[in-house]
C-alpha cells in the first residue's frame, strides 16, 4: 500500500500544525527529514530539513507502530509552527519524496477501516464529531464513534445466529427425531430482536434531527413582528423589517444553539390571500415549510388569524408586546419582552423529543433494521408452518442477518464508501 501525506489541522495561521505520513515507508521517509533515527514508538524533538539540508522547522515528532496507530499503519506527525509558509515548505519537501504522495480525503480514515480499527459505523460517528456545532451533536458523534451501534448490532447478529442454528439443526435432522422442539427459542429471541429494531428504527428521525438540526418555524398573518422577533431572537439583523406588509417573500434561516441543540429558526412570509403572484408563492413556501418543521412558533393576536392548524407542541403567542404593556403571553422583538421565555419553551418541547433518540442515526440505518424486520417477520410467519418450512425460514434469518451487518460495514456497503470518505478533509 502506497504511503500517505496530508496536513492533519486546520488551513491556516495556528500556533501549531500537524503533518501525518501512515503506510509502509512512513519512518523511514520523516528520517531523512529529520537526519535522525526515529524509534519505533515515542516523540522525539527534531529538526526538519528539506533534501538540501536547509532548514524547514523544529518539530515535536511522533512515532506510531503498527497497528497501534489511528490507522493501523506505521504513523509519524510533525507537529511544526503553524505558519502557512513552514507548513507549505513541509508538506513541498513530503511531496517531492519518491515514497509519499498526498492523501485523497478522507484517506487516512479509510484505511483505519479497511485494518479493522473502526467500522463504517465509526467512521460516520468520526464525521459527525468533526461537523459537532452543539453539546449534542457532540455526544451523539462520540456515542457512535465509541461503537455502540457496532455493537448493539453484533449483539441482535448473535441472536439471529443462535436462532439459525437451530433451525439448521432441525433440518440436518430431518430424518431423525429430534428431541426438543427448537420453536419456543427461536421465537424468544426473534421476538427480542425485533423489538430492539423497532425501538431503534421508531427513534432514528430523532436521532438524524440532533445530527442535522432541528427547524423551528415562525408564522402569522403579515406585519406582525416575524422579522422582528427573528431578529432578536438571532441578536443580529437577519432579516429585512419594515412597518409594509409582505415584506418578507422568502424564508429566512438563521441557525442557533439552544441548550445544547442545533436549531434553524426560519422565518416566513406572512400569511394572507393576496392577488400579488410573487407574495403567493413566498406564502405558498411558508406553508410547505411550516407544514414540515419540527416545531411551529404561531404569532398572532388570535387563533382565528391562522392559517395552518397548529399540533399539540406548537406554541401562540400575541405579537407587539410592547403596545400591551408586556402582559404575559405577548411577546416583543423591539423590547425584548417575552423572548427568555420563548425560549425556554421551544427548548423544552425539542429536549423532550430529544430525549426519545436512540443509536442510529442516518436514513441508511433505519433502513438496514426496516429490511431485518421484514425478514424476521417473514420467519414469525414460516414457523407456524412446521419444520418442513425451516429451511426457507433459515434463508430469511441469513437476510437479517446481512442487513444488520451492513450497519458496520461489513457486506453491500461498497458503493457508499466513496460518497462517505469523500466528505472528509484531506488529513483525516
Amino acid at each position: 500500500m502506497d504511503t500517505i501525506f496530508a496536513l492533519a489541522s486546520a488551513q491556516g495561521k495556528a500556533g501549531v500544525a500537524v503533518i501525518r505520513i501512515s503506510g509502509p515507508r512512513a519512518r523511514s521517509a520523516a528520517e531523512q527529514i529529520c537526519s535522525a533515527t526515529l524509534p519505533a514508538r515515542g516523540m522525539r524533538f527534531h529538526t526538519l530539513t528539506d533534501s538540501s539540508d536547509a532548514v524547514l522547522d523544529e518539530a515535536l515528532v511522533l512515532s506510531f507502530q503498527a497497528p497501534a496507530s489511528f490507522t493501523g499503519e506505521d504513523v509519524v506527525e510533525f507537529q511544526i509552527h503553524g505558519s502557512p509558509a513552514t507548513i507549505t515548505a513541509v508538506l513541498r519537501t513530503l511531496s517531492d519524496h519518491d515514497a509519499l504522495r498526498l492523501a485523497e480525503p478522507g484517506e487516512f480514515t479509510r484505511r483505519a477501516m479497511e485494518n479493522g480499527k473502526l467500522d463504517l459505523a465509526q467512521v460516520e460517528g468520526l464525521a459527525d464529531l468533526i461537523d459537532a456545532e452543539t453539546e449534542a451533536q457532540r455526544k451523539q458523534a462520540q456515542t457512535i464513534l465509541a461503537g455502540e451501534l457496532g455493537r448493539l448490532a453484533e449483539s441482535w447478529r448473535r441472536d439471529l445466529i443462535r436462532a439459525a442454528s437451530l433451525l439448521e439443526a432441525v433440518i440436518d435432522f430431518a430424518d431423525e427425531e429430534v428431541p426438543t422442539d427448537v420453536t419456543p427459542e427461536v421465537r424468544s429471541l426473534l421476538n427480542a430482536v425485533i423489538a430492539d429494531l423497532e425501538r431503534e428504527a421508531a427513534s432514528v428521525k430523532i436521532s438524524e434531527r440532533i445530527r442535522t438540526g432541528f427547524e423551528v418555524a415562525i408564522v402569522g398573518p403579515p406585519n406582525v413582528g416575524k422579522s422582528t422577533l427573528l431578529n432578536a431572537l438571532a441578536g443580529r439583523e437577519a432579516a429585512i423589517t419594515s412597518e409594509f406588509a409582505g415584506t418578507t417573500r422568502d424564508i429566512i434561516e438563521v441557525r442557533m444553539d439552544l441548550s445544547g441543540l442545533p436549531v434553524t429558526l426560519l422565518d416566513t412570509a406572512g400569511l394572507r390571500d393576496t392577488e400579488d403572484y410573487v407574495e403567493g408563492i413566498g406564502i405558498q413556501r411558508a406553508k410547505d415549510r411550516a407544514d414540515c418543521a419540527d416545531l411551529r412558533v404561531f404569532l398572532s393576536e388570535t387563533s382565528d388569524d391562522l392559517k395552518i392548524s397548529p399540533q399539540p407542541d406548537d406554541i401562540h403567542v400575541r405579537p407587539k408586546g410592547d403596545l400591551h404593556g408586556n402582559q404575559p403571553g405577548f411577546i416583543s422583538g423591539l423590547t425584548g419582552a417575552g423572548i427568555n421565555q420563548l425560549v425556554t419553551q421551544v427548548s423544552e418541547r425539542l429536549l423532550n423529543r430529544a430525549s426519545s433518540r436512540g443509536i442510529a442515526t442516518r436514513e441508511r440505518h433505519r433502513t438496514a433494521m426496516i429490511i431485518a424486520m421484514a425478514a424476521l417477520s417473514n420467519v414469525s410467519l414460516i414457523l407456524d408452518s412446521g419444520p418442513d418450512q425451516y429451511d426457507i425460514a433459515a434463508e430469511e434469518l441469513r437476510t437479517a442477518i446481512r442487513a444488520l451487518e451492513s450497519l458496520v460495514g461489513r457486506v453491500d456497503v461498497e458503493n457508499l464508501l466513496d460518497e462517505i470518505f469523500a466528505s472528509f478533509c484531506l488529513g483525516k
